[in-house]
């Protein structure tokens, strides 16, 4: 009884920390937002250095391999080992990364710079949704939603930052960046203080902690079937906002003889349709279920995607709107549905969905890359807008009641 009152004292409070959650999601806007500065300076990059799309395809999975691809494994070593002061420290390697990345002079340097400018990320994204779960309290599809959507903010930044900033300055105006870096810098030591705490909190916890619950074998199979599912789902997903992001402007710019700027404007729609539903996706999710809101989230835009590439200038507007919202909405969903097929490993499950799962659609670049320059842009968009038919596939993952049963 004794012990209990103790722990009662030491146990990590369960109200929403809305504070450290603002500021989290914040600082994975400014992140997102630096790392989309590298594809929103495709077309900068193509004009000064004359790179090809294969070349494009090369930094984009350079950048995505690195900052994506080792996630599991910071999570996984995290879990084993909080590292708050680890926040601060890796977006030091993104600061020298955007530093060298508006100075850099040849194809190479660029990729080593969004190389370091990956590392930052690689090592925040775990991390940063480790901070989101402690600060969650009861509320962790609305927490993951807040620290997602400012991610996913970022990235709508990238094509307001090409037309504002990088089209007029060229490559040197992603110097500005090197601001952005050290403001995400500040914030983090503040929020590793806080997590430091809450990590030797949580070390007095589980001294009295034991558990003893076992997953039978058939459990275990039907969790790893459907995290290698929800994986690859999620890949898709990744393949396709690829396939927008680094590439569409391209598309429009061919087929409406548009201008960069006047590109960027349609990749803007997209991404910021897709951030406001990735925050309307988490509540979605605790109302209508979780594997409903995936499988709506691929199979709902899928008619749209296909449609899209025989749209008009103006319908292509309304249709990337539409998209970007109903196809990320599942986002913040995924990372929660990950997290509660596999209890108590929270980096390394965030690492493989949010890090992996966008890694291998790094590896989608590359192809797509070599796709467009083999059989031209309109082929290549036509395979990508086909991408969410493969969300089909969610009907065999474990509904809301069968996820509960294996959480409890």
């Amino acid at each position: 009884m004794q012990l209990q009152k103790q722990l009662s004292k030491t146990a990590p409070e369960q109200k929403t920390m809305y504070n450290i959650l603002l500021i989290i999601g914040f600082v994975h806007l400014l992140n997102d937002a630096i790392q989309a500065v590298v594809p929103a300076m495709f077309p900068i990059l193509q004009q000064s250095m004359g790179l090809t799309f294969t070349q494009l395809g090369i930094i984009a999975f350079a950048l995505n391999f690195t900052s994506s691809l080792i996630q599991p494994l910071v999570g996984l070593y995290t879990d084993k080992k909080p590292s708050p002061y680890a926040l601060p420290i890796g977006l030091c390697f993104t600061f020298i990364g955007v530093l060298g990345l508006a100075l850099a002079p040849s194809f190479w340097l660029v990729v080593m710079s969004v190389i370091l400018i990956g590392l930052g990320s690689a090592t925040f994204h775990p991390e940063g949704s480790r901070v989101a779960y402690m600060a969650a309290g009861n509320r962790r599809g609305f927490a993951q939603s807040i620290y997602q959507v400012g991610g996913n903010a970022g990235q709508a930044l990238a094509p307001i930052i090409t037309a504002l900033i990088l089209v007029p300055l060229g490559q040197f105006g992603a110097i500005w960046f090197t601001l952005v870096a050290a403001l995400a810098i500040g914030l983090l030591f503040y929020i590793a203080r806080w997590y430091s705490e809450q990590v030797a909190i949580i070390a007095k916890t589980k001294l009295a902690k034991k558990t003893t619950t076992k997953q039978s074998s058939q459990t275990r199979k039907l969790v790893i079937f459907a995290i290698t599912l929800l994986v690859f789902l999620v890949f898709a997903r990744s393949w396709f906002h690829a396939g927008i992001t680094n590439f569409y402007a391209f598309y429009i710019i061919e087929q409406f003889s548009l201008t960069i700027q006047q590109s960027q404007i349609y990749i803007f729609i997209f991404l910021a349709a897709g951030a406001i539903g990735t925050f309307a996706g988490g509540p979605l999710a605790d109302r209508y279920g979780k594997r409903n809101m995936l499988l709506i989230s691929m199979l709902g835009s899928a008619p749209l995607a296909l449609y899209l590439p025989h749209a008009g200038q103006a319908m292509s507007y309304v249709l990337l709107g539409a998209i970007g919202f109903i196809i990320l909405s599942s986002f913040s969903v995924s990372v929660v549905y990950a997290q509660e097929l596999v209890p108590g490993k929270i980096g390394m499950v965030s690492g493989l969905i949010v890090g992996l799962a966008f890694g291998m659609g790094a590896l989608g670049s590359v192809a797509l890359g070599i796709l467009a320059d083999l059989f031209g842009l309109t082929n290549t968009m036509l395979f990508v807008v086909s991408l969410p038919l493969l969300g089909l596939l969610t009907f065999f993952l474990p509904n809301d009641q069968k996820l509960r049963e294996i959480n409890s």
